[in-house]
């Protein structure tokens, strides 16, 4: 019998919400109070994200972001600015010690990453892995993700891209100054892929929800098995929220 992992579809949440949720889960899983659990998600409004080390005025437009009605958050795994908009985002949640999940850093984002990669596979796109945290499609890269370990848990959350507006993206991100936006801009479109281009047409959340909880599936052999959060993740995700995700502490902490 393959072991049973949680699955969770939620839709349209604010950027605060998304990363309090996740890090609910990962207190959760990490007092064994829930099974490893993979999460598949929209943001509403769009939002940026920064990586736990950025500073978020060196980073992000705030004007622009006010302006066009996008929320920004300081994310609890590193990396770079992320773009939150026409994507299917997914996040695993799962104990360090989990014979699934590899030791070596590198090798762990390449094996859930390889969930990604079989997903995409479902909807007739043929991507692999770039260490440490890309995966390419047609040499342009189509998912980015990032990890973090904490309280003896693993917690990777990536994108999906499933359409690009890379102007709208650099008008929300600080750029020195016209001449190396339009260099950027320009340096994006040649890097970056979405499903909408490569298929030619656009493909539902449900549907690319469909094809990744396959991937997640073949990759770990294992059964997802749709599910909710626990009343005590529902409070440690209101808790994080707005002690944590929402304030200005937390996120100008840089």
């Amino acid at each position: 019998m393959k072991e049973q992992w949680r699955l969770l579809i939620t839709e349209d949440n604010s950027a605060y919400t998304n990363m309090a949720m996740d890090r609910a889960e990962l207190v959760s899983i990490s007092r064994k109070k829930a099974p490893p659990t993979v999460r598949f998600f929209t943001w509403k409004p769009s939002a940026i994200s920064i990586g736990y080390f950025q500073s978020l005025k060196e980073e992000v437009n705030l004007d622009a972001c006010k302006d066009l009605g996008v929320d920004y958050v300081r994310r609890i795994t590193g990396g770079g600015a992320v773009f939150h908009d026409k994507e299917l985002t997914y996040s695993i949640v799962i104990p360090e010690s989990h014979r699934q999940i590899p030791k070596n850093i590198i090798k762990s984002y390449e094996r859930i990453c390889g969930a990604i990669i079989k997903g995409l596979k479902q909807i007739k796109i043929e991507s692999k892995y770039v260490p440490i945290n890309d995966i390419l499609s047609k040499g342009k890269k189509i998912s980015g993700n990032a990890q973090t370990r904490k309280e003896k848990t693993v917690l990777q959350h990536g994108t999906i891209i499933m359409d690009v507006d890379v102007e709208k993206m650099f008008s929300l991100l600080i750029v020195p100054n016209e001449k190396i936006r339009d260099k950027l801009i320009s340096d994006v479109k040649q890097r970056v892929t979405s499903v909408k281009h490569i298929l030619g047409e656009e493909i539902s959340f449900k549907k690319a929800c469909d094809a990744m909880k396959i991937g997640f599936e073949e990759e770990f052999n294992i059964e997802l098995i749709k599910g909710d959060l626990t009343g005590e993740e529902i409070e440690l995700t209101d808790k994080f929220e707005k002690e944590f995700f929402s304030t200005t502490e937390w996120n100008h902490r840089r």
